[in-house]
């Protein structure tokens, strides 16, 4: 997707074409100005009640990717880069909530080391 804007993108300057913003953002009309922000969550807000599925927002589903990550075994480090935090403090004060699942895995590495 980010392939195919840029070329979008930089065939458009090499047109000629001018935009009401130069900034290079992703999501823009095609006139280049910026899409309203509601606009990805309004988009998800009506696939959830077409699909009749649980609501959550874009942002909802990006704590939900990092939590996933924590779960699955990787670093805060690698999940920082991931989010694309500039400083480990955000991703840690942010990002870091502990699952149900890895409670019980803490839990049970306790019970182990106990058993020995």
């Amino acid at each position: 997707m980010l392939k195919k804007w840029r070329i979008r993108k930089n065939e458009a300057y090499l047109a000629g074409k001018t935009f009401i913003s130069d900034h290079k953002v992703i999501f823009d009309r095609d006139d280049g100005s910026p899409m309203r922000l509601a606009y990805p969550n309004d988009k998800l807000a009506a696939l959830i009640k077409k699909h009749d599925l649980h609501k959550i927002t874009i942002h909802g589903l990006r704590h939900t990717h990092a939590s996933l990550l924590f779960e699955a075994g990787a670093s805060i480090k690698e999940v920082q880069e991931r989010l694309g935090h500039s400083d480990i403090q955000m991703t840690m004060n942010n990002y870091t909530h502990v699952t149900d699942h890895l409670k019980e895995q803490t839990a049970e590495k306790l019970q182990r080391y106990i058993e020995l």
